[in-house]
């Protein structure tokens, strides 16, 4: 919070204070000043031009993609550690959240068998592009959790506001990633007015998956968080699959079809630290 406060503080609450209680270390708390909000989403034409400037205005201060802190998704710490591609970077953030999304409801071998092709095949085709065949996205600051829940109108300025971010220094259209199911009334109404103030990303005609396939990362961390619901690991199943019929041949393919050199990456296993395993 403090983080996007500092880029553009019009869009988010000051951050006052932080800290753990004295009578038990394991309790924490967040203080920011108080602000008058409606009971409605905002406006979306001042919505998505103010969330555009923020992500024009947050660079990554070391040129990465990560963040300096772990950021949280529920109670799901993400996987935060720096990396110099946004294909490297998202692939160790999707396996992480694939081993949180198994240690929740168990082990099942469909499940298994679809996220290793999607490591294998979907995420390389849909996101190396973005920064090969002189191709290049910067990493971006998102507030990482934006939907209903998070975001309102200041009745004082009548400004668009959000609050409770899970922050990355990301791809600036996984910022998205919430709006795509028709459940969620902030929704594709609103990605289509977003980039009337930041273009889509090259290749364009992949936004739409690049969308699927962010999405999916929040199904995998829905799943995680309600163990013994399998409605969001069904989801994440139904998804998979799809991606994986329209993108059988991967990156390669798509490189070969398109005449261009397909570039070549090791994506080393996934360090998550402390004394979990490696994945």
């Amino acid at each position: 919070m403090a983080t996007m406060w500092k880029v553009l503080p019009k869009f988010v609450p000051k951050p006052v204070g932080c800290g753990s209680y004295a009578s038990n270390p394991n309790i924490h708390f967040f203080i920011c000043e108080l602000i008058n909000m409606t009971d409605d989403i905002p406006e979306i034409q001042a919505f998505t031009e103010t969330l555009a400037e923020l992500h024009t205005k947050g660079i990554s201060p070391n040129g990465q993609f990560g963040f300096e802190v772990p950021t949280y998704k529920g109670t799901i710490p993400q996987y935060t550690k720096w990396h110099d591609t946004w294909e490297e970077s998202f692939h160790h953030s999707m396996k992480w959240f694939m081993l949180a999304e198994e240690k929740s409801q168990g082990a099942d071998e469909e499940m298994q068998q679809l996220c290793q092709n999607l490591l294998n095949k979907v995420i390389p085709r849909l996101l190396r592009p973005l920064e090969t065949g002189g191709r290049q996205i910067q990493p971006r600051l998102i507030h990482g959790d934006i939907w209903a829940g998070n975001t309102s109108t200041n009745i004082d300025t009548n400004m668009p506001v959000i609050y409770d971010g899970a922050c990355l220094y990301a791809h600036n259209e996984m910022e998205m990633a919430a709006w795509r199911p028709i459940r969620h009334i902030i929704g594709r109404q609103y990605m289509k007015a977003y980039f009337n103030y930041f273009p889509i990303s090259a290749p364009e005609e992949d936004q739409d998956d690049r969308n699927l396939l962010y999405y999916l990362r929040w199904d995998m961390k829905s799943s995680a968080l309600f163990p013994g619901n399998l409605r969001y690991r069904n989801m994440a199943k139904e998804t998979m699959r799809t991606l994986i019929a329209k993108f059988p041949d991967g990156y390669e393919g798509w490189a070969r079809e398109r005449g261009e050199e397909p570039v070549q990456r090791t994506i080393p296993p996934t360090e998550v630290g402390g004394n979990l395993p490696m994945i």
